[in-house]
């Protein structure tokens, strides 16, 4: 299934491989109200559906949004309550860019009218579909691992975290999205490899995606991998690397594979 908002790949297994902050579209007249530096999009999940594209060699089912974070941000809620309350963060329409800086130029920031307005072109259609798909691998499976693949610069925000954010950042809604066997697995593997430094519910502990449809008492388990971009990418260009990426992804698919049980 596709259209102008988002891509559905439907997939056997009972895993969902989330994506939400992979989009880099941005429609011309919200593009022309941003600033030089935010036209980049440079807080992008930069190819976070590239790394994960072997998922659906696994049979995973993958959604992807075709649009900026900047144009919504699709791990929050509709209501824009603050995930990290006393903690700076962005919003539902994010105002200000990761490093602190405005994304819209002086005094053509979105209203009200047109965050709703938002609300209804690109955040309910994606969620409609997430909740189906969630949905539909429940009921051929009776249970469902909701994966949300992250990633951010993982160095020089301080708007956001001291120092350098750990290479591998997952994300459990502090145990309450997922069964607590689940997460112990998860966490053997990253404790078994020696490549990747990994923190568990540290400065990310899941969005609204992995804290919202995680019901593990329900067959839902909802997982938040948050990558610092050192580990597949370059930062500074935002170019793929080839090779840092080939050597994590098979760390990734047992990850996954692993959460499933």
């Amino acid at each position: 299934m596709s259209d102008d908002i988002f891509t559905l790949h439907r997939g056997e297994l009972p895993l969902l491989v989330s994506v939400p902050h992979d989009g880099t579209r941005v429609p011309a007249d919200i593009a022309s109200r941003l600033t030089d530096s935010a036209r980049r999009v440079p807080d992008t999940d930069w190819h976070i559906a590239r790394l994960y594209d072997f998922a659906r060699e696994m049979g995973a089912s993958m959604i992807v949004p075709m649009h900026s974070r900047y144009v919504i941000d699709l791990n929050r809620g509709e209501d824009d309550v603050s995930l990290y309350p006393g903690q700076n963060t962005t919003g539902l329409c994010p105002l200000v860019q990761f490093t602190g800086e405005p994304v819209y130029q002086p005094g053509r920031e979105p209203d009200e009218a047109e965050v709703r307005a938002r609300v209804e072109t690109y955040w309910r259609p994606y969620h409609d579909a997430l909740r189906g798909e969630i949905a539909r691998l429940r009921a051929r499976h009776g249970r469902v691992v909701l994966w949300e693949g992250h990633s951010i610069k993982g160095d020089a925000l301080p708007f956001l975290f001291e120092g350098q954010l750990p290479d591998l950042n997952l994300g459990t809604a502090n145990g309450a999205s997922c069964l607590p066997a689940t997460q112990v697995r998860i966490e053997s593997v990253l404790a078994g490899q020696g490549d990747y430094g990994f923190v568990s519910n540290g400065r990310f502990k899941g969005g609204h995606i992995t804290r919202h449809y995680g019901m593990p008492d329900d067959g839902v388990e909802a997982i938040q991998l948050e990558t610092s971009q050192r580990c597949y990418m370059d930062e500074a260009s935002f170019e793929w690397d080839g090779d840092k990426a080939a050597q994590l992804q098979p760390l990734l698919r047992q990850m996954l594979t692993t959460a499933l049980g």
